[in-house]
């Protein structure tokens, strides 16, 4: 045997190794519980699903999944908590879009870097975003939007929920997309932006879908749009893609977790979760909270939050908006 194939097979040999030791890590993990960080308060949306997700997590593990709540400034406590934390698989973080892609633009010191501190895991789901007017306005689509807000320049009030939050800049790029010039109305939480609404204090709010429908439903507004590429399933609602094309704004939730964690582990988190979401009773509950479930590989999870990460830097530098 030449020594060029003895190193080869040696080479071969650890890799076996190396194979069997990180399979045998995946099985062996977890051995003791798993933190969840969640960068949100309790009872918000985020820690709802989460909690969701933890408890079946904790079940296909047999260890406790413990959700540790850190919110405020838009995720910064969380996320810089779960970018510090030990790559060994026993801290994750569910993390909802915002958070993750938002956050480190707006903010001069967000504490955390994305691109070399965390790494996705697995995709939970997208939520999309709905439009909404008042049910008396004579607006009905988009189009009518666009209408109605180049007749009165400077006029239509746009009430966002919160400054720089996901759905701002989701009419940001509504009103840019129809050269609307819609005039922004930031407010500090979703519920005051609807009341605007209501109260005929402003023309369009954009919110997530059931913060939203059920003022649809009571007759109070009227949804125009909704912000994913397509329509959604079970509402009759036009996507604004429709009327301009290469719309998307949606919301989403991964499970991160901080770069350098096995990836043995990290495969074995994206097989789980992916089981959970494809389940018909998590499908079911994560719908009625306007989320669709979405099965990704921990690449494709990856390549996901890279491309919502680039199209949010996009957004961002084509509104000029400054980190504070």
């Amino acid at each position: 045997m030449t020594l060029i194939s003895k190193r080869g097979l040696l080479r071969a040999t650890l890799s076996l190794l190396a194979l069997a030791s990180t399979g045998a890590m995946a099985q062996a993990w977890p051995t003791k519980p798993v933190r969840l960080i969640v960068p949100a308060g309790a009872g918000a949306a985020p820690d709802v699903i989460a909690r969701i997700i933890g408890e079946k997590l904790s079940a296909a593990w047999g260890q406790g999944v413990v959700v540790d709540n850190k919110p405020g400034a838009g995720g910064i406590p969380g996320m810089s908590a779960l970018a510090r934390s030990t790559p060994d698989g026993y801290t994750i973080g569910f993390v909802p879009a915002a958070m993750g892609t938002i956050t480190p633009l707006v903010f001069k010191n967000p504490q955390f870097n994305p691109d070399t501190e965390l790494a996705s895991a697995a995709t939970v789901g997208i939520s999309p975003l709905m439009l909404a007017v008042p049910a008396s306005s004579g607006i009905h689509s988009v189009a009518d939007l666009a209408k109605h807000a180049k007749a009165n320049p400077g006029k239509v009030n746009f009430a966002a929920p919160q400054l720089n939050s996901l759905p701002h800049l989701a009419g940001e790029m509504v009103s840019k997309a129809g050269a609307m010039g819609l005039f922004t109305v930031p407010f500090r939480a979703p519920p005051e932006a609807v009341t605007a609404v209501l109260s005929g204090d402003a023309t369009l709010t954009i919110d997530g879908v059931p913060g939203l429908l059920q003022h649809v439903k009571s007759g109070r507004l009227r949804a125009i749009g909704v912000t994913a590429a397509k329509r959604l399933p079970g509402i009759d609602v036009p996507a604004v893609a429709e009327t301009y094309p290469g719309y998307e704004a949606i919301g989403w939730f991964q499970i991160i977790v901080p770069a350098g964690t096995p990836a043995a582990i990290v495969e074995r988190i994206n097989a789980d979760v992916n089981r959970i979401t494809a389940s018909p009773e998590v499908t079911a509950r994560l719908n009625e909270m306007g989320v669709y479930p979405r099965q990704d590989s921990v690449k494709a999870a990856g390549d996901f939050f890279d491309e919502q990460q680039k199209a949010m830097k996009r957004l961002v530098t084509d509104l000029g908006i400054q980190p504070q």
